[in-house]
């Protein structure tokens, strides 16, 4: 009994956890996006799908009437953030109506957006002619800077399984279910400086 009590328990809590962490932002929200990615978009006649993708910011070039993002392309987790730690699918250009300040959008943030594929357009890389895919952005959505964790330190929530402070590439590295010490596992472990050396003469 007590068996199936504690499976339940961590079945419900988890179940609770992901649903709350994955909720996608409104603005971001549907579900009849093409699966389309930036490379398939260069390399087919991928005009007037609508594509959800997302990425590191490279650069933002305010145009004439528009504002456009050189985006470094990332697949998304469930609540549509870029993951950072996957291969990237390739580069592509989101433009939006109107002006958007690029200090407020500095290069390295993630960044999700929402249109249309319209065409391509071709930029250097370096001494390269690259090929993008555009987007005709709806929304372009900027998340909240990923927090930086020094060397060695274990989230005091998380623990050690996870790796990236976001959600990072493994679930199942601690515990009975791969959910560290709250879930069955080792408890989770803190890193703290050494305790300094007993005086001399006791």
């Amino acid at each position: 009994m007590r068996h199936v009590l504690k499976t339940s328990a961590f079945t419900i809590g988890a179940s609770a956890l992901l649903a709350g962490c994955a909720t996608v932002p409104a603005p971001l929200a549907g579900n009849d996006f093409a699966a389309t990615t930036p490379q398939q978009a260069v390399a087919q006649n991928a005009s007037g799908q609508r594509v959800r993708w997302g990425g590191e910011i490279i650069k933002v070039e305010p145009r004439a009437d528009r504002t456009c993002f050189e985006i470094l392309s990332r697949e998304l987790y469930d609540d549509a953030r870029p993951k950072r730690r996957d291969r990237s699918q390739g580069r592509f250009v989101a433009c939006k109506q109107g002006f958007l300040d690029p200090a407020e959008y500095p290069a390295g943030r993630d960044v999700t957006v929402v249109g249309a594929v319209d065409g391509t357009e071709r930029h250097k890389v370096g001494d390269y002619d690259y090929t993008f895919a555009r987007v005709d952005a709806n929304e372009v959505y900027l998340w909240p800077k990923r927090a930086d964790y020094p060397p060695g330190y274990y989230d005091p929530f998380w623990g050690p399984c996870y790796g990236d402070p976001f959600w990072g590439p493994g679930w199942g590295g601690c515990g009975r279910w791969g959910w560290g010490g709250y879930w069955g596992g080792p408890p989770v472990v803190i890193v703290r400086p050494n305790p300094p050396p007993p005086k001399s003469g006791k």
